[in-house]
Formats: structure tokens, sequence, C-alpha cells
């Protein structure tokens, strides 16, 4: 039940992590600082593998690179050494940034933003053609999402108002119906921040400024509470060979003395708990790319 130390890179806001089966490693960023990381547990061996603009989420696509979502709305494919232009910006969202995204089981990607200093935040979906879609608007902080198990529902958070929604899924459009209300987490108690879900259907949300990560029944109900010595527990992801492995970023690294002496920091649980591997997104090149983008680099 004791979360384990793996990395800490003092984090402004540790978030994102991602399992990559192909290399047997675990991803994660530093919103703010415009840094991504990776970890493999084979080695031990963790690194700074891409510094520039921030992203605010990444998905894995079908060849194994990675599908940077970043500031100005901006989405980019980074195969490790050069970036790819898939969307130069997002004209309304020019004063903000990505946050949490996740890849459906049809390669398309949904993808939140921040507010603005004029607005709320917003849901998109970008799809497999390239066309990104207006989703979902006065979001007071988009952020983690995840399936059932058998597909046909998706959950969606909103850390602002403290609530995890379910929505009815459709695979074969990508669209999203018939918002319920999943989880209203307590005042005082942290906010809820990324999440997954586990093989067995359960919900597990990390709790900004609440110093833990919540398992929710697939009907609700909390099963238990895991504490860590960071305050601001950002998101969870699960990776290994099977998937039994936890990992979980922290933020507030610039504000330890406040955070906690381990904040910022990547964790790894062991919990005896399976997950599921996330989905790949399938988005394809920009056709036509920005050359101020097109020769952007790590």
């Amino acid at each position: 039940m004791e979360p384990r130390f793996i990395a800490d890179y003092a984090c402004h806001t540790g978030e994102g992590p991602l399992w990559h089966p192909d290399e047997q490693r675990v991803y994660w960023t530093d919103i703010p600082n415009g840094r991504l990381f990776r970890y493999d547990p084979q080695s031990g061996h963790h690194e700074i593998c891409f510094q520039g603009e921030q992203v605010g989420g990444m998905t894995l696509q079908e060849d194994g690179a990675l599908l940077l979502f970043m500031e100005r709305g901006a989405v980019k494919i980074w195969n490790g050494n050069d970036l790819t232009v898939v969307l130069d910006e997002i004209p309304d969202e020019r004063e903000t940034r990505f946050n949490d995204v996740i890849a459906d089981p049809a390669g398309r990607v949904f993808c939140g933003t921040m507010p603005t200093k004029d607005r709320p935040g917003r849901l998109y979906r970008l799809d497999t053609d390239g066309s990104i879609h207006l989703i979902l608007e006065n979001i007071g902080c988009s952020n983690g999402l995840g399936f059932t198990p058998d597909r046909k529902r998706m959950y969606y958070t909103d850390t602002t108002k403290r609530e995890i929604y379910l929505f009815d899924y459709d695979q074969a459009t990508g669209e999203i119906t018939n918002q319920t209300l999943f989880v209203k987490t307590e005042e005082g108690g942290g906010w809820p921040d990324g999440m997954t879900v586990d093989v067995e259907g359960n919900v597990w949300s990390t709790r900004w400024d609440g110093g833990c990560m919540v398992e929710h029944s697939p009907e609700g109900k909390e099963m238990r509470r895991i504490a860590f010595p960071a305050q601001k527990v950002s998101s969870v992801a699960f990776g290994g060979p099977e998937y039994r492995d936890m990992y979980i970023t922290t933020a507030g690294g610039h504000i330890k003395e406040t955070d906690g002496a381990l904040a910022g920091t990547l964790f790894h649980l062991d919990l005896g708990v399976q997950g599921v591997a996330e989905f790949r997104s399938n988005i394809p090149a920009a056709k036509t790319a920005s050359p101020s983008f097109a020769t952007a680099g790590p």
C-alpha cells in the first residue's frame, strides 16, 4: 500500500503518465516546463527525453510514436527525434493549452483544454482524418478520462466542479451522449484529477491537493484511498508486461516546502490490481506543415 519513489525531477506539474508497451517504458510530462521524461523499470534508468513547448497530454500512435497535445491547441507527432505537425493551432485556444487526453478504441483522441481568462475549458475530439470537433463547453478544468471495459461508456472529469461524469459512447461514430454524474467528490478532500480504469471496471482517480488516490467501484462507491507523500497527486496509468504496475505523477515540485519533500515525483504502486493497455491513436500528420513547426525539435 506504500507508494514507491521512482524519480524526482521537481516537476511543477508532473502529469500524463503513459506506458509504452513496445519500449517497456513509462513516459510522463512536466507541463509548464515543457519537459518529457521516460523511465525503464528493467534497468532503473530515467531521463529527460524532450524539452520544448508545453505538453499537456499524449497518446501512443499505432507506429509507436507519441502524439503530443501542446499549447495553443497545437498537436504534433514526436518519433523520438523530430516533430511533425498535425495541427498548428486551434485559433480559439491560442491563449491556453491542452490538458488531459485519451485515445479511443477507433484511434480518435478526446482532448480537453484549460480555461482562459475569458471563458471556461472545452473538450474536443480529434478524428482519424485529422479533423477536430468541439464536443463540450463550459468546463471548469478538463481532466481525467477513461472507458468502461465494455467500451460502451466514457468517463470524464471536471476538476473545478469536483465531478466525474459518465457518457454513453458510440465507438462507430465517436459520439458521447446522456451525461450522468458518476461521482461528486467531497469538499476539503482535494480535487479529482487524472484517472484510469482497471480490468474489473473500477475507477482510480487522483486527488489534486488531496494527497491521495481513490478507488471507486463501477457504481461510484469509494473502495479504498491510498495516501501519498505529496499533496498534488495528478494522474495515474497502468503499465508493466501484464499491466499490474501503477505509475502515479505528482505536482508541486516548485513548492516542496508546502506540498511535501517528494512533491513533483513519479511514484510506483503494486496493489495486485490489473489494468488494461491504453488504446492507440491513429492520427495523420498534416499534409502541409508550417515551417515554424516542421523545423522544431526536442
